[in-house]
């Protein structure tokens, strides 16, 4: 069942269309003119809009633009008595999805109508995908307070928006490929393939035939044709990991495919038009290749549209007890042991460290902790690698290294540590639940008994009866 407008100037084509579609079960509302139909769309949401184009005072690719101002993804279906190529192209161009002619018969209305809300359904599962993936993938699922993180993340959400070719700089476990994924799942390209190549794995033909395909026969062991990569992200992203490590020779080829959108398999003779946005990662600077003449100066600046440079860990240790948090959350459901956190001075030992390895060599230490320790509470003796000693302090006195940063929750267990966190996030996003629990990962039921516990919302409990 769906809720449908039916706007006409006309009683007689209102009331045919009307007795129709509530025989069909859909709730049906009626409006005389534009203007009216205005008035119920501002107070109602509609499945579906069912207007006729030639109405005084406005018609009905007039009121179709309006409401797609107003609802982008509105679906409305135009009802015209004067079949012609030119009210057609019109209305599509005002984002109407399809039209039927009068006079019509019952079935032909149906019809379309049934067309436009499998058309809405679609939408529906399309925008229900992108939010699992922006949950899974997205921005708000990268754990970063410190302002170098903050500000990546807000340029990261622009660069999303558009199609540009994106630059991601950081050392090796900074996260370049987890940014490059939530370019992707906030782009409108969310819904398509996410292809990661790594420009350091293969070489020659090898790497290009990875990339770009090729034919029968173009060289030994070639007994098919084969589609490359560049081909399967059609439509989506293309992520070139360790670009730095791209052959010479292949460089060209890829910089056409950036500039023309063409691909020509090994071997073959035709190119082939492909609709990729590339997004590449590197822990190397490119601008001293380009000087050593190992990078193209033509392809570094075609990449380097946008460059997003990734802080290592020792510039944002702010940020490693929520990190700790995070990893011993998820390696303890993988373990089956129930840890209840980690002990003041294990956290600030993380913090002594000048974590070379980055955010993945801290995710490494806390996943063997966890494995190896026989206690409720991570301590520093849990801190041991195999068949080794502990990580000492001193090692980050000896590396020429920034000096920690003021740590904000010293002399907190980690539990307060996560009720600022959430008092801060309810504050930050005007007390909205479900928009709180999405940016935490967390379920809202979670978040209620958490608000319920700090007594940080009087009206949990009665929210949660009612």
């Amino acid at each position: 069942m769906a809720r449908i407008l039916v706007v006409d100037d006309e009683r007689g084509v209102r009331t045919f269309c009307s007795d129709l579609l509530r025989r069909a079960k859909h709730q049906v509302e009626t409006a005389e003119s534009g203007p009216a139909a205005l008035t119920l769309f501002a107070e109602q949401e509609f499945d579906a809009v069912l207007a006729d184009i030639n109405m005084p005072k406005m018609d009905g690719i007039e009121l179709c633009r309006r409401m797609r101002l107003e609802r982008p993804d509105q679906i409305v279906i135009l009802i015209t008595g004067y079949p012609s190529i030119e009210n057609a192209v019109r209305g599509m161009k005002e984002g109407a999805l399809d039209y039927v002619t009068k006079p019509f018969t019952p079935d032909e209305l149906r019809l379309v109508v049934s067309r436009a809300l499998k058309e809405r359904d679609l939408l529906e599962e399309n925008e229900r995908l992108r939010r699992d993936l922006r949950g899974q993938h997205g921005i708000d699922n990268i754990v970063g307070v410190a302002p170098l993180m903050r500000q990546l993340f807000d340029t990261a959400r622009k660069v999303a928006r558009s199609d540009t070719t994106v630059l991601i700089e950081g050392e090796s476990g900074t996260g370049k490929e987890l940014f490059a994924r939530a370019v992707h799942v906030h782009s409108e390209r969310a819904s398509q393939p996410f292809v990661t190549v790594n420009c350091g794995s293969l070489v020659g033909s090898l790497m290009e035939s990875e990339l770009f395909g090729h034919v029968k026969g173009a060289f030994t062991g070639a007994h098919v044709n084969k589609v490359g990569l560049v081909t399967v992200a059609n439509r989506g992203t293309l992520f070139l990991d360790e670009i730095g490590e791209l052959p010479l020779d292949l460089q060209p080829k890829l910089l056409r495919l950036l500039q023309e959108g063409e691909v020509k398999p090994v071997g073959g003779v035709e190119t082939r038009r492909v609709d990729v946005r590339a997004v590449a990662a590197t822990n190397r600077d490119l601008s001293e290749d380009v000087k050593a003449g190992r990078f193209r100066e033509d392809l570094f600046y075609r990449l380097n549209v946008i460059c997003l440079k990734l802080p290592p860990l020792r510039d944002r240790r702010e940020d490693i007890p929520l990190l700790v948090d995070r990893f011993l959350r998820s390696y303890a459901v993988k373990a089956r042991k129930e840890i209840e956190g980690i002990s003041e001075a294990a956290l600030q030992h993380l913090q002594s460290q000048s974590w070379p390895g980055n955010v993945r060599e801290l995710q490494n230490c806390v996943e063997r902790a966890v494995i190896l320790t026989s206690n409720r509470v991570i301590d520093v003796e849990d801190m041991t690698p195999p068949g080794g000693a502990a990580i000492a302090p001193s090692v980050v006195a000896a590396a020429p290294t920034v000096a920690p940063a003021p740590y904000p929750f010293a002399g907190m267990t980690l539990d307060e540590v996560e009720r600022r966190h959430i008092e801060h996030s309810m504050l930050a996003l005007g007390g909205q639940k479900t928009k709180v629990a999405e940016v935490l990962g967390i379920n809202r039921t979670t978040l209620w008994k958490k608000l319920r516990q700090y007594e940080a919302d009087p009206d949990a409990e009665e929210e949660q009866e009612a």
